[in-house]
């Protein structure tokens, strides 16, 4: 009897449990609906906002990966949207009603002199909650140049004039900053971190700023977001290019599977979500590679150990006399003892060289030199005997046979044999003994010419 009140009592139970289980998953399936309806009213079908981002200025001061090596900690097809130089109310607060159609929380970097100016479109951002950072106070577009108290006054009072739209309340100003034109220096960004302030350039931009058209803002948007399947967009809010091409913008991402994340502070009552070091990379290294960069090899000191003597000039053999002048002149020290062989110049063999020729081998025997005068000499006074004994005939001639025998005194060595006639074999005789002999066998006429064509007119 015991017995069976206990099985009862155990699958009463079971089904009390059962029936309460069921009862909570329904209550939490129904709460579920309305709760995505409360995030977006009016638009089941809006981007929304997936997360919120939540990091510490100072373990992260600069962030970008435009001009930094660190970017926010995104999952893949996570987008962060920025805007810069509002408040502007024509454009700025279409801005604010595109975001808002879509449930997105976005960043925006405010010019202080526009704060000051419109300070109700600061105080929008802040109730629509969005992240409202600083862009300076007057947008200079020379941070990298201007001296470092001039930037420091700019960054100061562009944050001072944001503060006094948003009635003081630091609350609402996150200490996010964003360089104008991204001309990004050293001394300013130091002096950011120094403040705990955080410096964003972005991931990649789509030149809404440019005189584009609409269409071209939204073709470089989503090409450089699918190029890098994440990151900070860079957008304008006083554009209205930016306002024309923001709705095209947010439904292409819809439809491509992007997720929009909206990055607050870290505050003492908020920590910062938790991250990998390898999160904050664009694209995070593989496992097989350091993430870390290499240590430093450090500057080993040796206590005892032996060194080799540096070399010098004369273990090189150096025969410049302008450089052992100068090495003399620089007071380089004592060569050592070198450890390795020294180079030897080879001996010139002189059996492999040739003596000069003597005078002798050129001068010619003095007996033969007068052999040859002598010879010429001779052949010269036979010639002018047979010229002095021929010269009262040449001047019984006739006036025109002289003349002819003047004109055949110019033709070449063959002419005058007849016109084509060859030159006779014995013309390569000596010249002298040719005419003399000749002048004994030609008759008196032949004579006349052959003297005539020797002697000049």
């Amino acid at each position: 009897m015991f017995a069976s009140v206990l099985i009862d009592i155990r699958k009463l139970s079971r089904t009390v449990i059962a029936v309460a289980l069921l009862g909570c998953v329904m209550v939490l399936n129904g709460m579920a609906e309305p709760a995505r309806a409360a995030e977006c009213p009016g638009n089941p079908n809006a981007l929304g906002t997936s997360r919120t981002l939540v990091v510490d200025p100072t373990e992260h001061p600069r962030i970008g990966t435009m001009q930094y090596r660190e970017t926010l900690p995104l999952a893949d097809h996570e987008v962060v949207l920025t805007f810069d130089d509002g408040p502007l109310p024509k454009y700025s607060n279409q801005v604010l009603a595109i975001l808002a159609s879509q449930c997105i929380k976005a960043t925006f970097f405010e010019i202080g002199e526009q704060s000051k100016a419109n300070p109700e479109g600061v105080r929008k951002l802040a109730a629509a909650g969005h992240t409202i950072g600083t862009h300076t106070q007057h947008h200079p577009l020379t941070m990298n140049k201007m001296p470092i108290e001039k930037a420091k006054q700019e960054i100061d009072d562009g944050i001072a004039s944001a503060l006094a739209a948003l009635n003081g309340d630091k609350s609402k100003l996150a200490p996010f900053f964003r360089i104008p034109g991204l001309m990004r220096a050293v001394g300013v960004e130091n002096y950011l971190a120094s403040q705990g302030i955080q410096t964003w350039s972005a991931d990649f931009p789509a030149d809404d700023w440019r005189h584009i058209s609409p269409q071209r803002v939204y073709d470089l948007a989503i090409q450089r977001i699918e190029a890098h399947h994440k990151g900070i967009l860079l957008l304008h809010d006083i554009q209205p290019r930016t306002v024309a091409a923001l709705p095209r913008i947010l439904a292409t991402l819809k439809e491509r599977g992007y997720r929009i994340v909206h990055v607050v502070p870290a505050t003492a009552d908020r920590p910062a979500t938790p991250t990998e070091p390898q999160q904050w990379f664009m694209h995070p290294p593989s496992e097989t590679v350091a993430v870390s960069r290499w240590p430093r090899v450090p500057n080993f000191v040796y206590t005892a150990s032996k060194t080799l003597p540096a070399p010098v000039f004369s273990d090189l053999d150096w025969r410049d006399a302008e450089a052992l002048d100068h090495a003399q002149h620089a007071r380089i020290g004592q060569p050592h003892q070198a450890l390795w062989p020294q180079p030897h110049v080879a001996p010139i063999d002189p059996a492999s060289t040739l003596s000069a020729p003597a005078a002798s081998v050129f001068r010619i025997p003095e007996g033969e030199s007068l052999t040859l005068l002598a010879a010429r000499s001779h052949a010269n006074h036979g010639v002018a005997q047979v010229a002095a004994s021929a010269a009262p005939r040449a001047q019984a001639l006739p006036a025109r046979q002289v003349k002819g025998a003047k004109k055949t005194a110019h033709l070449p060595p063959g002419a005058a044999h007849g016109k084509g006639r060859p030159a006779p074999q014995h013309a390569e005789q000596n010249a002298d003994s040719v005419h003399v002999a000749s002048l004994k066998k030609r008759a008196p006429r032949a004579e006349a010419a052959a003297i005539a064509k020797r002697v000049p007119d």
